[in-house]
Order: structure tokens, then C-alpha cells, then sequence
């Protein structure tokens, strides 16, 4: 039985699928700012049950979400793109980051288990 005081966060997909894109044979549906419903990007179709997104306006505005750990947008991807090309010397297709993702000791895994939850692009 789910806790009543548990506060759960809205998932930032639209509850009907419009406007799916395929890069590189991977489907990615479009997510929006579950504050003010900004487009916020994607995620992938096959590998995502639940995604969570507040734009960088609506988080300057409103601030962290309580018991979150935010980083902005900008600083996490540089984070992931200097990885990339410190550990494969180029940016990973979407191919290879699913490869990466899937391998736990990868340094994709680790981003994403240490990626600020609630963030997405």
C-alpha cells in the first residue's frame, strides 16, 4: 500500500504519444517542464517508463524540489559530452550509448546512476 505523505513527482510525457523521432533506429518521445509543459526534449521509447523534467526557467523560479539534487541542464551535459570524449575520443551515437548504458561499469552507467534525478534533456 503506497505511503499517503509520499509526494510523487508528475511524469513529464504527454499522456498521449505524439511526435515520436527516430535517430539512428532509437525512438525518443518528447518530454515537457511539468511546471509550465516547456518542451524539454526526449527520451528513449524502449528504455524509459517515467521521466520527470523542470525547465531551467521554472527551476530558477521555483528551486529545487525538495529532497532533489539539481545540477543545471548545462553543466550535467557538458559533464557527459567531456566524458565521452575523454573515455572513446568522440560522441557516442545513439547506438553506442545504449551499448554503454547497458555495460555497469561503464563510465555512461555511472553517469547516468550519478545523473540529478528529476533533470532531462
Amino acid at each position: 500500500m503506497p505511503d499517503s505523505k509520499l509526494n510523487v513527482l508528475p511524469d513529464s510525457r504527454a499522456r498521449v504519444t505524439r511526435g515520436v523521432t527516430t535517430v539512428r533506429g532509437a525512438n525518443y518521445v518528447p518530454i515537457y517542464c511539468a511546471n509550465c509543459g516547456a518542451p524539454g526534449g526526449g527520451v528513449s521509447a524502449e528504455h524509459m517508463t517515467f521521466a520527470f523534467y523542470l525547465c531551467n526557467p521554472c527551476h530558477e523560479k521555483w528551486g529545487p524540489i525538495a529532497g532533489t539534487y539539481a545540477v543545471p541542464d548545462e553543466v550535467f551535459w557538458e559533464k557527459v559530452k567531456q566524458a565521452q570524449l575523454e573515455t572513446y575520443g568522440h560522441i557516442l551515437d545513439a547506438d553506442e550509448l545504449a551499448r554503454e548504458a547497458d555495460k555497469p561499469e561503464s563510465v555512461i552507467a555511472k553517469l547516468i546512476r550519478e545523473a540529478p534525478k528529476g533533470r532531462g534533456e
